[in-house]
């Protein structure tokens, strides 16, 4: 294939064609009419020799070369917007740049919160999309979905992306004050532990538990589940007013500060949570993006010094 002979903007419009897996919703993302992009998508088809994108029922599907092409694009494409916006460095309090981080609502609370404060003085022209945690995520890193994700780097042990550390935390039970099977003590028993109704965090449709849960799971101790909720911020508020029990990190419980709420230690070891930044090594020698990470990095590091 002769590059010169390819507009480049048609390689925009199959990135939004890959993604979306929609000729009107990848019109939206790049501007073009239905009709322009329905040209661009017959253009492209002609260069690749491929149909790239087929209909399966009402939807539309990639073809196994267009899967393919799916990495090596947005690599592509990405290493020309950052040798376009390092020409003249990285001004945050001028430049414009959107990011997107993918985090626990207790990474957000957390770290992510502070952060967001600190940037509205530092960085007035800088978009921050905060995404929930997924299941996928490396493969959003690897589709360019996120620039950067915040996990416990005991869910991501292998991981090959580049990766920080950034916080800590330790877990506690709580429970509402006025919980009759505690009886108001700041201590709880294994026994009462035990045969307390228990409100876990679980993510997706299997419910995929905490990493203080999953311990828990492998030791085979079993507790009577009462409740699941997908949000580590919503568990103080709905401890109120019963005689549930949960598992809390320790930053979350103290931030949130819920009335009538009480954490206290756990009648079992639990392991502590690390808190990692990964990101994929398209982005390395980003200078917005090495921007971004120092942020969060100074970011954690001022959390942990009020310790």
């Amino acid at each position: 294939m002769n590059l010169r002979a390819v507009d480049l903007n048609l390689l925009v419009v199959l990135d939004a064609l890959l993604r979306e897996k929609s000729v009107s919703r990848a019109g939206e993302i790049v501007g073009l009419s239905q009709s322009a992009t329905s040209a661009a998508l017959s253009r492209l088809r002609e260069i690749f020799h491929d149909p790239l994108l087929v209909r399966v029922g009402r939807q539309l599907a990639l073809t196994q070369n267009a899967e393919n092409l799916i990495e090596p694009l947005r690599d592509a494409l990405s290493k020309i917007q950052q040798t376009l916006m390092q020409q003249g460095g990285f001004d945050p309090l001028v430049d414009k740049r959107t990011f997107t981080i993918s985090a626990s609502d207790y990474a957000v609370l957390v770290l992510l919160s502070p952060l967001v404060k600190r940037l509205e003085a530092e960085a007035p022209n800088v978009t921050i999309h905060l995404l929930p945690r997924s299941r996928e995520t490396e493969k959003m890193l690897v589709e360019d979905r996120v620039d950067v994700v915040i996990e416990p780097s005991e869910l991501l042990p292998d991981s090959e992306f580049p990766s920080e550390p950034l916080i800590f935390d330790r877990w506690l039970c709580a429970a509402d004050c006025d919980n009759k099977l505690i009886g108001g003590e700041k201590t709880l028993s294994l026994e009462k532990f035990l045969a307390a109704p228990f409100l876990a965090y679980g993510i997706g449709m299997d419910r995929q538990f905490n990493l203080a849960d999953q311990h828990l799971a492998r030791a085979g101790v079993n507790r009577k589940i009462a409740a699941t909720v997908e949000s580590f911020v919503l568990v103080p508020f709905l401890l109120r007013g019963t005689n549930l029990i949960s598992l809390v990190l320790e930053r979350a419980i103290q931030k949130l500060a819920v009335p009538g709420i009480a954490g206290f230690e756990p009648p079992l070891s639990l392991p502590d949570i690390h808190e990692r930044m990964f990101w994929h090594p398209r982005h390395t020698s980003d200078q917005a993006h090495i921007w971004l990470r120092n942020r969060i990095s100074e970011t954690a590091s001022s959390i942990a010094r009020v310790e």
